[in-house]
């Protein structure tokens, strides 16, 4: 009898002991974390949390199980966290470039010499890099110059929609919701570039080896994955039903994510040429860090398809 009460006491003193669930670090401002959040609240049946952070949080915080981002930031933490590994790909996106053609820019030439917004040592800034290099510039053609993001107009001064309408920069590459802002910033001065043929977002969610390794951990992952897969079946199929949601989660109108939805597809797949996508880019990320890349034999690592296999098992 007495052993029965210390346990019960113990587990109201030390519930973590006895619960588990999986922690989710995210970049809370971005459209293409938020499946994640309706998965957890309609799907997922386990007890899962998601914090502000990136592929970097699987490192400075070893509760974090699994953490999204796009490929930029995770070659940037495999160059020192060989470990890391790409499991699941949310979202792949296309970028779009306005530029203001009120200052006689009509064609992407016309970018020569100019100022663009963007946000250096992200995937803002290597878009516009892959985008611009289709026509011969080069990153000593055009200069980068920082603003912050947007959710909702009007645009501060200091974002990247506010310095464009203010004329501090001639054009603007980045994500959305801020590109559409940039473009409703300046309205039929815009002239509107769509880089799809350049350069897509691939924002994926990362885990460790070693959580992958943990047989109770993994199947916590794959049963987190499966909801999340129905989560964005509603995102690719109904977005209507979840605008609102995204809308209250963001801060962003849904009159914006109506426009800006198109570009967004939430394939719950990881695509068949992110090796050779990770290559390519890991030249240009490997310079922007001064470092050397890391030698393509062993970036192939960072990507497990072992788990879809469980997610979305063969059909006999």
């Amino acid at each position: 009898m007495k052993q029965s009460i210390l346990f019960v006491n113990l587990a109201l003193l030390l519930p973590n002991v006895f619960v588990s669930g999986l922690k989710i670090a995210s970049s809370l401002t971005t459209i293409e974390y938020t499946p994640e959040v309706i998965a957890i609240e309609d799907y997922y049946t386990g007890t899962a949390s998601v914090v502000s952070g990136g592929a970097g949080s699987l490192f400075s915080d070893s509760t974090v199980d699994l953490a999204s981002n796009a490929e930029t930031q995770a070659l940037r933490q495999f160059s020192v966290h060989n470990d890391l590994r790409i499991i699941y790909t949310i979202a792949q996106v296309h970028y779009r470039l306005v530029a203001n053609k009120m200052k006689g820019i009509n064609t992407l030439a016309d970018l020569q010499g100019r100022t663009i917004g963007a946000i250096p040592a992200t995937s803002s800034a290597y878009f516009v890099y892959k985008y611009l290099q289709t026509i011969g510039l080069d990153e000593n053609d055009y200069t980068v110059i920082f603003g912050n993001e947007c959710f909702a107009e009007p645009c501060a001064a200091d974002t990247l929609p506010g310095m464009l309408a203010a004329g501090t920069v001639d054009a603007v590459g980045i994500w959305e919701p801020t590109l559409e802002l940039a473009i409703r910033a300046i309205g039929n001065k815009a002239k509107v570039f769509d880089g799809q043929n350049a350069y897509r977002e691939i924002f994926s969610l990362h885990t460790t080896t070693a959580k992958l390794a943990d047989p109770v951990k993994r199947q916590e992952i794959v049963d987190f994955l499966q909801a999340l897969n129905q989560a964005e079946q509603m995102f690719q199929n109904d977005p209507e039903s979840v605008w609102p949601r995204v809308s209250n989660l963001l801060g962003v109108s849904e009159s914006v994510l109506e426009s800006v939805w198109p570009i967004h597809n939430f394939t719950s797949n990881i695509p068949d040429d992110l090796e050779d996508i990770l290559i390519g880019e890991e030249q240009w990320i490997a310079a922007v860090d001064g470092r050397a890349p890391v030698p393509a034999a062993q970036l192939q690592n960072i990507v497990d398809r072992s788990l879809l296999d469980e997610v979305f098992p063969p059909v006999p």
